[in-house]
């Protein structure tokens, strides 16, 4: 039996369908960004090969004289683009600051409230923000004070969809009873398996909500591993892909509420990313996978 992956997947229970993988922003506004021309040149690239979900955060950025540039970054990229992007969503996060380059929570309502106008404004400030997530729960906050504003948010027609990040089976249950859900974005990659034992990709499945798995690939320690992993090393020599491509394949035939956001920062790297849509796993394929990093 081999699994094919559809090319697209449903955001939530809403009508929006999404390319199967998306465009992580981030490795584009950090302190080892590259030229503006080349993360412009990146997202043109991944409008090219269809995709149509762009994630990014108000902390993508070097710190905290620098919020936002991630943002700014992709709202630029998409009025320099020549075809269509009516169909293209940007998913922005809020809730972590950048002190001195460093991560730090703050769920405060009224940081909160204003990050999110900030954010509406970095995206252009024309049309709602097609998604914006709860960063990472602040334990000085609960969980309905930090998403009051992004409840206020979408009824003064500022936010389109909500979704959280970092988030528990118990904070999302918390979530939405504030405001409705759309997706939860946790660490999911062949080295962290913990949304399959903490319940949340399964609650997800039931429930109808979209999967964002961020760091797909391990992060940069892992990514740069990856090769040295012979079982998928030369699975991916067999079937003329990237390892890269095969892994965020296996991510995709978890489940049909997956929908993977690997970041880039070079056109090449979201076009390997691509490939992964169109990678065929037998069952024993997916097993091999499965099987090649649990230690």
């Amino acid at each position: 039996m081999e699994t094919t992956v559809r090319e697209t997947r449903q955001l939530g229970k809403t009508e929006t369908r999404l390319f199967a993988i998306a465009l992580g922003g981030m490795p584009m506004s950090l302190s080892s960004r590259p030229p503006e021309s080349q993360g412009v040149a990146t997202i043109h690239k991944a409008l090219d090969l269809g995709v149509n979900l762009i994630d990014t955060a108000d902390a993508y950025c070097q710190d905290e004289s620098d919020k936002h540039h991630n943002e700014k970054l992709i709202h630029k990229a998409l009025e320099q683009y020549s075809g269509d992007t009516s169909h293209v969503l940007v998913a922005t996060k809020g809730g972590l600051m950048r002190p001195n380059g460093s991560w730090t929570r703050n769920g405060s309502p009224q940081h909160l409230r204003e990050t999110i106008r900030a954010s509406y404004e970095a995206l252009g400030g024309e049309k709602p923000i097609d998604l914006w997530q709860y960063h990472a729960p602040d334990p000085e906050y609960t969980i309905a004070d930090s998403l009051t504003p992004a409840k206020e948010a979408v009824q003064a027609g500022l936010i389109r969809f909500v979704g959280v990040s970092n988030f528990s089976v118990e904070q999302i249950k918390q979530a939405r009873e504030v405001v409705e859900i759309v997706s939860v974005q946790n660490q999911y990659n062949p080295w962290h398996r913990q949304p399959e034992t903490d319940g949340v990709l399964e609650y997800c499945e039931a429930e109808g909500l979209t999967f964002l798995p961020w760091s797909p690939l391990g992060g940069s320690r892992r990514v740069s591993e990856l090769k040295n992993v012979k079982a998928i090393a030369d699975l991916a020599h067999q079937k003329g892909v990237s390892v890269y491509a095969l892994v965020l394949a296996w991510l995709l035939a978890k489940s049909p509420c997956i929908l993977p956001i690997p970041g880039a920062s070079k056109p090449e790297s979201i076009e390997d990313s691509v490939r992964s849509a169109q990678v065929k796993l037998t069952d024993a394929e997916f097993r091999t996978i499965d099987q090649a990093t649990v230690s």
